[in-house]
């Protein structure tokens, strides 16, 4: 009797993990100190140099490295078939109008009741542009790109949202563990609410619009809000001020209504087509 080989959630999952291990022992075992060092003297050494060539191209990037991965030795369709359906996007504009509220929603958040770190705002410009490539599409195109879209061909939407939601929380736990990391001392307990409610957020827009590259904008942008406000108080903070519970009832409430409205649509346009 043959095995029965790994699907792709499963290929998705196992490269994830693998990639991940060889992260964690080379950053945060046998590099992390030469990074502490750096963060202390400013001195260039050999081994701070390899320990932000991995994390630039291996760490973050780890869902992106499994999907292409992927790409070449299972779906055998290569890179430029991956780049394709990243940038794939049917509806443009309404695309756009998703994807710009769901960044407004946070922007404004941000300016009424975000504590500034004092960096120039040119940073968060800078920072946006950055994150597109090495955050946004890094991420995304693994987990809403296919874990997020695998998981709902076997349960149902909120159960997918909460599991992404899992792997996507135990993912970052290296950036609690380094000191030299911009999370480290972050709140954990309010992380993992924001992390619950980002996956939903992301994942309805995904359902809504079908483009990575507008969840990947998604990304970058609340990611790029931290280069010019203190992250932690705005959205990690635990139990956290009124602001932030109602802005996370708010942010929850958005997602859950973008994906209710989607479905519905979903829905009634196969009804049409069917009858």
């Amino acid at each position: 009797m043959s095995r029965r080989k790994p699907g792709r959630l499963g290929w998705y999952l196992i490269l994830v993990i693998l990639i991940s291990l060889f992260c964690f022992v080379t950053l945060d075992v046998w590099l992390l100190p030469c990074s502490i060092a750096f963060h202390e003297t400013g001195k260039m050494t050999a081994g701070y140099f390899l320990f932000a060539v991995i994390g630039l191209f291996f760490s973050t990037p780890t869902p992106f490295l499994a999907v292409l991965t992927m790409s070449f030795f299972k779906d055998k369709t290569g890179v430029k078939k991956l780049f394709r359906d990243i940038f794939h996007t049917e509806e443009k504009t309404k695309t756009l109008l998703i994807t710009g509220g769901s960044c407004a929603l946070i922007f404004i958040y941000a300016l009424l009741f975000g504590t500034p770190n004092g960096s120039p705002w040119y940073t968060f410009i800078a920072g946006f542009l950055i994150m597109i490539p090495f955050v946004g599409i890094a991420e995304e195109t693994g987990w809403r790109g296919v874990l997020q879209h695998e998981l709902e061909k076997r349960m149902p939407f909120p159960f997918s949202v909460i599991l992404t939601a899992l792997i996507w929380f135990a993912w970052h736990f290296p950036v609690w563990i380094d000191p030299t990391s911009n999370h480290y001392g972050d709140n954990i307990i309010g992380f993992g609410i924001t992390i619950f409610i980002w996956s939903f957020a992301a994942a309805a827009i995904y359902k809504a619009t079908k483009s990575i590259i507008a969840c990947a904008l998604y990304h970058s942008f609340i990611d790029a809000v931290g280069a010019v406000y203190d992250w932690n108080e705005l959205f990690d903070a635990f139990p956290g001020k009124v602001s932030t519970n109602v802005f996370r009832v708010i942010w929850l409430g958005s997602a859950l209504a973008l994906w209710f409205i989607s479905d519905k649509c979903q829905d009634k346009l196969k009804n049409t087509f069917c009858n």
